[in-house]
């Protein structure tokens, strides 16, 4: 069993036994009545290869099946959100350990940056009424996380001066996803000027840059309420 990730088809068996996390959204489920030692049978599907070699000659495909090379500005916005969502997770695994309650905000952006990746990957100069249905980028998440930012910037002391990205290894992490989370957005504009995404998916990415912003040091604790 495998699901779709930003970063193409991930298997589900974690590297070196890690603990793998998967946006409830994504989850598919296994084949059913196989337990572990059974002998597999012509009617239990086969896993597919992670590696297909058509992307060896320096092309892929996008959500409408058309072809392009892999440092097209659509792959290049696609790579790049995902280098931020890989970034947070790793932020996220530094938070989880000083207690602070960015965790379920930051996995709720993982998942909401699937859905960036879907729109990102079905240039609308190729898509059909289809696809579309199912890679449209809603604004719902980008009110959700304008509530997040004023509700823990509400908590943080006035800002008097410019910050520097640090501040213990949680803060200075997220300081590095508020950086990716930039570059990101510098990537999705200009297929937002060009027609080709929706507008709405530079918008979420501008108001993610300023969930990390809102962070308080190591040393501040917050409330989560």
């Amino acid at each position: 069993m495998a699901v779709w990730g930003l970063g193409g088809r991930l298997g589900l068996r974690g590297c070196l036994g890690a603990r793998k996390l998967l946006c409830p959204r994504f989850q598919s489920r296994g084949p059913q009545g196989v337990e572990d030692g059974d002998r597999p049978s012509s009617k239990t599907p086969k896993l597919p290869k992670i590696y297909t070699k058509t992307g060896d000659k320096g092309f892929s495909s996008t959500f409408t099946g058309e072809r392009r090379p892999k440092d097209d500005q659509v792959f290049e916005a696609v790579g790049t959100t995902d280098e931020l969502s890989s970034a947070i997770g790793f932020a996220m695994e530094l938070i989880a350990e000083k207690g602070h309650p960015f965790v379920e905000e930051l996995q709720k952006i993982q998942c909401s940056l699937q859905d960036v990746g879907s729109a990102l990957a079905t240039p609308r100069s190729s898509a059909r009424e289809a696809h579309l249905k199912h890679a449209t980028f809603e604004a719902g998440p980008i009110l959700e996380l304008e509530q997040w930012i004023d509700r823990y910037s509400s908590q943080l002391p006035p800002l008097t001066a410019f910050i520097l990205p640090s501040g213990g290894k949680s803060s200075s992490a997220l300081h590095f996803c508020r950086a990716v989370c930039r570059r990101a957005e510098r990537r999705v504009v200009p297929l937002v000027q060009s027609g080709e995404t929706d507008a709405n998916v530079a918008k979420f990415l501008n108001r993610s840059f300023h969930l990390p912003s809102s962070a308080p040091p190591d040393s501040v604790t917050i409330s989560s309420r």
